[in-house]
């Protein structure tokens, strides 16, 4: 089974290039029309936090 990101690719992809609506191809692909329309909002506080992170398990490897 395909994640829903994978899906809402194959239905991005799918609306780009044979022209069908967004919901047929949501329909076709199994995803909610709120899942295809999702953008992840990242801002730069995320993007410290995860360097942060990640510094940590580099540091303390146990």
């Amino acid at each position: 089974m395909t994640r829903p990101v994978q899906r809402r690719v194959l239905a991005a992809k799918a609306v780009a290039t044979k022209g069908v609506s967004i919901v047929l191809a949501c329909r076709a692909f199994g995803i909610s029309e709120t899942c295809f329309r999702y953008s992840p909002k990242c801002d730069g506080e995320n993007e410290m936090i995860a360097d942060l992170l990640v510094g940590l398990t580099n540091l303390h490897k146990t």
